[in-house]
């Protein structure tokens, strides 16, 4: 039997990469290019990084009125907006940025890049190596330090000096705790959702299930794939990645009462049809396979297992203690990937929080994204108690 992601003979196969490739449609993209080479915390060395980003709205004069918002695994740039050439899906929290909205673009200089080893733009596995190919297997393992020092340079690039506020759920979240240890400076705000201190043991191995799902397809070749042409990547390692990530991101108790024991319409899974459920995830795995890449996940997902904001500087409680931006804890109720207690632990940490918010949502995980109300709420909370030197900027 063909693997669920195999695509019927009449559909053209997948390409070996859903990365945004060189001569792909830039949609909305711009680029930072840091021509000096980015030496790394795990000891590699890229030799140039490129950065893709998006932008809305208008800087200020001032300069004081840019918010940073930081994409979660599977992200990237496109926070806002239709889907189009060189996007292939709408803006993931396209409820939360535009005119009126909490990320009121009359008033703040919205600033969202793809992570660096991502693979929507930006330097990573299947982007363009010393010699020309894709970097794939030989990509240097990263850090959210790495990352943050490349969008650090981003953010000298456009002249802005510290963010009015920094915004990140899940491995955004990550990224962000890691700008307000590591730069406390250059961020005014600060809102964390859905994120740790350090990955647990549980997140690791969740993880690393999902890494060997991928290293274990046969078209993975070390991760070498990049250029083997339509039908030749690892799509079944990455799609079973895919399923696995997906059941911790959504709550049991969502999955039970959409899908429940039920078999997908006209299919007896007995007589090898589907359950609903089943369905559900075989979906969710066939829309990430057409837009992202198999060893940016790894690359990212390997990154995402170093997080511990303690490392090297005297242990998590004295990191969080150099946190200076006004700050908003968050987490969901029905998170079983990001549970509660680990927000509580920065909340516990961080000198200027206040408890921590909890997000009511029946979704887990992905409430962070889903439940824009609530977080539009956080938003406006932060921003609302900004310097009101950030004028209306218009347009």
């Amino acid at each position: 039997m063909k693997p669920a992601t195999a695509a019927p003979a009449t559909e053209v196969p997948l390409p070996a990469t859903g990365a945004w490739r060189e001569g792909d449609p830039p949609g909305r993209r711009q680029w930072h290019r840091r021509a000096q080479p980015l030496a790394l915390e795990g000891g590699g060395v890229l030799p140039g990084v490129r950065l893709a980003f998006e932008t809305w709205g208008r800087l200020a004069p001032d300069r004081s009125n840019a918010v940073l918002v930081l994409h979660a695994l599977t992200g990237d740039s496109h926070v806002a907006g239709a889907p189009g050439p060189g996007h292939p899906t709408p803006g993931w929290w396209d409820a939360l940025v535009g005119p009126g909205r909490a990320l009121d673009t009359d008033r703040w200089f919205v600033v969202a890049p793809n992570v660096l080893g991502g693979c929507q733009g930006s330097t990573g596995p299947a982007s363009a190596g010393p010699g020309g190919r894709p970097w794939g297997g030989a990509f240097p393992r990263l850090t959210q330090r790495d990352q943050v020092r490349a969008e650090s340079g981003l953010a000298d690039a456009l002249g802005i000096g510290r963010w009015a506020l920094v915004i990140g759920g899940s491995m955004g979240g990550m990224r962000a705790l890691e700008w307000a240890v590591g730069e406390p400076r250059r961020v005014a705000a600060l809102l964390l959702l859905a994120c740790p201190a350090a990955a647990s043991a549980d997140q690791i191995a969740w993880a690393t299930a999902q890494v060997h799902a991928i290293r274990a397809d046969p078209h993975w070749r070390g991760g070498d794939y990049h250029d083997a042409g339509p039908g030749r990547g690892p799509d079944a390692g990455l799609g079973i990645a895919r399923r696995i990530a997906h059941i911790t991101y959504r709550s049991a108790a969502e999955l039970q009462a959409r899908f429940g024991h039920e078999a997908q319409e006209g299919e007896q899974p007995r007589l090898g049809g589907r359950y609903r459920v089943e369905s559900y995830l075989d979906h969710q795995a066939a829309k990430l396979l057409r837009r992202f890449d198999a060893a940016s996940y790894v690359t990212l997902v390997e990154a995402m297992n170093t997080h511990d904001i303690g490392r090297a500087r005297d242990g998590r409680r004295t990191a969080l203690a150099r946190v200076r931006a006004r700050t908003v804890v968050a987490g969901v109720d029905s998170d079983r990937l990001y549970p509660l207690a680990q927000q509580e632990e920065l909340a516990d940490g961080i000198p200027s929080a206040d408890g921590v918010r909890v997000i009511r949502s029946a979704y887990g995980h992905d409430g962070f994204l889903l439940e824009t109300d609530q977080v539009g709420a956080l938003v406006r909370e932060l921003l609302d108690d900004a310097p009101q030197s950030s004028v209306r900027t218009g347009g």
